[in-house]
């Protein structure tokens, strides 16, 4: 979870073959799934959000590979907590 701004758009463009630009939100959760970073791009520039959870885990989504798609009731689920 040390990747800012330019390691998650490089991981976004090559692992997940997407394009940062496109509007869509990036999530990637570090593997104690303790932390969570949502990476998006908004008119010109490239913003960042991130959440680290002093006690609990957030909850796996269930999916095939590194690249799942999650609709915004599903993605404000997992920044919740809720299963």
């Amino acid at each position: 979870m040390r990747k800012q701004f330019d390691g998650l758009i490089v991981l976004a463009k090559h692992q997940l073959h997407a394009s940062p630009m496109s509007g869509e939100l990036f999530v990637f959760i570090n593997r104690k799934q303790t932390m969570m970073k949502v990476l998006y791009f908004s008119r010109g520039g490239y913003c960042l959000w991130s959440k680290r959870l002093e006690l609990g885990r957030f909850h796996h989504v269930e999916g095939d590979g590194d690249k799942i798609n999650l609709t915004w009731t599903q993605l404000q689920c997992l920044i919740e907590g809720i299963n």
